[in-house]
């Protein structure tokens, strides 16, 4: 094995027992950090207002636990020299879904190992040893004749203890930090989930009436959940539902203005009612729907993915108009020099922040991985951090 190789993947062998002790550690120094650093809700409010001052508020606690494990104390050490501005509140994980029940699937064990499992849509979700994340294997919604029956199990988004494994980490920061209350799978995302992506293209030109069946259910689940989030006190909500590829949407922006634009606007206005912003999270090349989007009133747009989008003309044709949160280019993380990611930190708050009232939430364009480097890690975090 080559030795860089055993390096990024020595982790995947400790103790499950050692690994959650790491990981537990690794959380409470992030939080004490955070805890001690001067207050940032308002000032992080402002930023994403385009109003800010100073430096643009910066989140890079996004990151598999994969990173954590391989990093630990190192990456500790940087959280705690540049404290995160925002906090995200993540329930759960996408892939394992809310667990009402014992025994429950432990994230650890579940993200580290080889394995599958069966979350609460029905989606059957599988592991590889050595990956990074889970995709979905098996879909709950074989034909259209199980539609009535499925709707009728249908998850509950205000299921009691739903989102009770986050409060205590929302009550540490909520006074000080702007909490961003996630939801993942929101619409597009948990369609493919649910019929598979291949059967999801045909039903858009096959089984309209009860696919907009299915995306009125989860659009109302939607509307409850951010509803939620909301009496609980957010500051935003972050919404997930990627659909670009690298050159452009996977379906036409008609078809997408016909079947979604209106569930997005629902959304959207549900979110501001309730006092949140809405930060709207769609890897790949996604220009076509941006102006949809900030017709809507979307107030942040994440990611701005290099190599899908151009950052000047992101910049040109939208900003000063909706901010923006990601951007920096997750492959160069892993394949450049600290320099020339210091270098492309402060391009990307040029271009995309400071000249727009650092309306930038600066950090990776998506979850960073064990790959990328610890020096390169610290170069990312100090450029992200000036001001």
């Amino acid at each position: 094995m080559n030795p860089q190789t055993s390096d990024v993947t020595d982790f995947l062998h400790l103790p499950l027992a050692e690994m959650e002790a790491r990981l537990a550690h690794f959380e409470a120094q992030v939080n004490a950090a955070q805890r001690a650093a001067p207050p940032s809700k308002t000032w992080v409010r402002q930023a994403l207002r385009r109003r800010g001052t100073g430096r643009c508020p910066v989140r890079l606690k996004r990151l598999s636990l994969d990173v954590a494990l391989r990093h630990g104390q190192a990456l500790a050490d940087l959280f705690c020299q540049y404290p995160d501005d925002v906090v995200a509140l993540i329930p759960y994980d996408f892939a394992i879904g809310y667990q009402p029940r014992q025994p429950r699937l432990n994230p650890v064990e579940i993200m580290t190992r080889q394995g599958e499992w069966v979350d609460e849509w029905g989606t059957r979700w599988g592991h590889a040893f050595g990956g990074v994340g889970a995709t979905p294997v098996d879909h709950p919604l074989k034909n259209w004749d199980q539609l009535d029956q499925y709707l009728e199990q249908f998850p509950d988004p205000l299921a009691p203890g739903r989102l009770d494994a986050i409060l205590p980490l929302f009550e540490l920061h909520r006074a000080d930090r702007y909490c961003i209350g996630v939801i993942h799978l929101v619409l597009f995302e948990r369609l493919h989930c649910l019929r598979s992506m291949e059967d999801l293209f045909a039903d858009f030109y096959t089984s309209e009436e009860p696919l907009r069946r299915l995306l009125d259910a989860l659009a109302a689940y939607a509307l409850k959940l951010i509803r939620r989030w909301g009496e609980l006190g957010a500051d935003a909500v972050f919404l997930t539902d990627d659909w670009g590829s690298q050159t452009g949407l996977m379906i036409s922006p008609e078809m997408w203005r016909d079947f979604f634009k209106h569930h997005y606007r629902a959304l959207f206005a549900q979110a501001h009612r309730c006092g949140m912003e809405v930060i709207f999270h769609s890897c790949g090349q996604v220009t076509d729907i941006v102006d949809d989007l900030i017709e809507l009133g979307l107030d942040v747009l994440d990611p701005v993915q290099p190599g899908a989008m151009d950052l000047e003309e992101v910049a040109r044709r939208f900003g000063g108009r909706v901010s923006f949160s990601g951007a920096v280019d997750l492959q160069r993380l892993f394949l450049s020099t600290p320099s020339q990611i210091e270098d492309e930190v402060r391009r990307t708050l040029d271009t995309l922040g400071r000249k727009f009232g650092n309306g930038l939430l600066a950090g990776p364009a998506n979850v960073l991985t064990p790959e990328v480097p610890i020096e390169n890690l610290q170069a990312l975090f100090s450029a992200c951090h000036e001001d």
